[in-house]
């Protein structure tokens, strides 16, 4: 079937109405924000779907993301009278859709809009409220979509593509020249965000750590532990670009300033997000998929396995991330935010496909496997003699991980402030996994 997920399972809660592809997860926003997107085209005739277990499907997709902020693309192409929901289904439909679906909802983009959108608004206007309708915003071409979300992790229907080149050639007359997309500057010396690891480490002394990694992990251990829902907010656009101005020019960045424990959260998971490889890499990625199929007792050693095919530089990084998710999870009685909470976050941030974005049911064994490392930290990052393992392939070839004392030097050459570095959970010397 045309949109269906090649890994969705037939003992999925909804697959009866999962198996149609109707709905997507495409990873983050350009903030951020985890983006779900809704094809109409992919909507089989209403015989075919029952439009009341369509209805269970989105509340039970959304019930994953919407206690973080989330955005919502939806490509109206492909509705028409044989697939239409009645209009008394989309009154109880969006009655169903409670405050805590609304609230943290940023952004629903509508997508090719025709005259029965407005139709619909006028109908709906009386029960939607001022502060909702700001979110909406209308899209003609799918290229405006390129300003807000990272558009090579769309997951659009071919039929969609197909409809937005004719409306382009449609109004090609009509519509103003593209713009010419200037050529890739080389970054800067002291660039921090959008470029690699090994760039870091070569443009700060060799530290392991980057600066912007290692301050807003700082920042958040001395101040933001116990921060209800902590990595759950988005921050200001214009913030967020202005803090990563500063770190790219090499500027020092005093968080106290912006009043907003959330936004040295944002900054991190930026960070991450914008980095050329995802940290635990493409080459993990289909390994990562497979944690699922193994069984439970042996998935904390499958997970070791994983991260020994890792570069160096990458698990040095991602013992230290993780090493300070597991102490946020500690105090999680106040923050709200347990390993599984911090791994439906940070899940999409730490490893994604080299080609397009995941599929929803890649986020199953993406968040699991983020939650064994994060639950499980001590266990998966000792080191072997310490768990009984001793016949696990070695390494990927590189320079031997030095303690993160040792990882990260005094002094800095890029003019960035440089807190105290917090005491790591590891304290072994040259320790291998």
């Amino acid at each position: 079937m045309a949109g269906q997920d090649p890994t969705l399972s037939t003992s999925h809660p909804f697959y009866d109405v999962a198996r149609h592809g109707i709905l997507q997860v495409a990873g983050d926003d350009r903030f951020g924000r985890r983006v779900v997107t809704f094809s109409c085209c992919r909507m089989p005739p209403s015989h075919e779907l029952d439009h009341q277990r369509l209805l269970e499907y989105l509340k039970y997709m959304l019930d994953q993301y919407v206690e973080n902020d989330y955005t919502i693309v939806y490509f109206h192409y492909g509705l028409n009278s044989r697939n239409k929901p009645s209009l008394g289904w989309l009154q109880s439909a969006y009655k169903e859709f409670d405050r805590k679906y609304k609230k943290n909802l940023k952004s629903l983009y509508v997508v090719h809009p025709t005259s029965f959108i407005k139709v619909l608004w006028n109908i709906f206007k009386p029960l939607i409220s001022h502060k909702f309708g700001k979110k909406v915003t209308y899209f003609n071409y799918l290229s405006e979509l390129h300003e807000h979300l990272k558009y090579d992790q769309l997951i659009i229907p071919p039929e969609v593509l197909r409809y937005d080149e004719k409306l382009q050639s449609l109004h090609e007359g009509r519509m103003p020249p593209p713009t010419k997309t200037p050529p890739p500057r080389p970054p800067l010396p002291t660039q921090q965000f959008g470029v690699s690891l090994q760039y870091l480490k070569d443009k700060n002394q060799g530290e392991l750590i980057p600066p912007v990694l290692r301050f807003t992990v700082t920042y958040l251990r001395e101040k933001g532990l116990r921060t209800e829902g902590l990595f759950r907010r988005s921050a200001s656009v214009q913030t967020v670009r202005e803090i990563q101005r500063l770190y790219n020019q090499g500027k020092p960045v005093n968080f106290d300033d912006y009043g907003d424990i959330h936004i040295p959260a944002v900054i991190l998971k930026t960070f991450l997000r914008e980095l050329p490889q995802p940290l635990l890499t493409f080459q993990a990625y289909e390994q990562i998929l497979g944690i699922t199929c193994v069984e439970s007792s042996l998935r904390v050693t499958c997970c070791r396995q994983i991260l020994r095919s890792l570069p160096e530089h990458n698990y040095v990084v991602l013992r230290y991330l993780m090493g300070f998710l597991h102490t946020v999870s500690q105090e999680s009685l106040f923050n709200k935010m347990n390993s599984s909470n911090l791994a439906c976050v940070f899940g999409l941030n730490l490893i994604w496909p080299s080609q397009g974005s995941s599929s929803l049911s890649a986020l199953v064994p993406l968040n699991l496997f983020t939650e064994l490392l994060i639950e499980y930290y001590e266990k998966i990052f000792s080191a072997p003699e310490a768990s009984g393992e001793h016949s696990l392939a070695p390494r990927q070839q590189g320079s031997r991980a030095a303690p993160l004392q040792e990882a990260v030097p005094r002094t800095r050459a890029t003019g960035l402030t440089t807190p105290t570095l917090p005491p790591s959970p590891l304290t072994a010397a040259r320790r291998r996994l």
